[in-house]
């Protein structure tokens, strides 16, 4: 049930991901400034060409983990591996984007983010 409510509203996400990702990020660096750090070149502005890439990158992550959701771990094992050792990227930065990415999509899909669909999302953006 999870996976159908978590595909059901992020496959057409997809399509629209730097209209939801730009400004997921743009909360994410105004609300945790400390994650900015990873990112000091960015433009922060509406329709930034480096926040709209970078967003299509993480959507295509989260999409490759929806894909796989029985076995989340393994799907983003690189992208962990990248993030955690090379990057050096602290973890709690994830949980923020994740956060911030639930309340992008809640006002961008009111009607589809139901609190089931809530709580399905906030459960497997955890296990990210």
């Amino acid at each position: 049930m999870a996976y159908g409510l978590v595909s059901g509203l992020f496959n057409p996400c997809a399509t629209d991901a730097p209209q939801l990702t730009s400004p997921a990020f743009r909360r994410l660096f105004s609300s945790f400034p400390q994650t900015k750090t990873y990112f000091p070149h960015f433009d922060l502005h509406p329709g930034s060409p480096q926040l709209r890439t970078h967003g299509s990158k993480v959507v295509a992550a989260v999409g490759d983990a929806v894909k796989n959701i029985d076995n989340i771990a393994s799907a983003l094992t690189k992208l962990s591996e990248l993030h955690a050792y090379i990057l050096r990227v602290d973890p709690v930065n994830f949980k923020f984007l994740n956060n911030c990415l639930l309340v992008t999509l809640a006002t961008h899909h009111l009607e589809e983010f139901t609190p089931v669909v809530h709580a399905s999302l906030d459960k497997y953006s955890g296990a990210l």
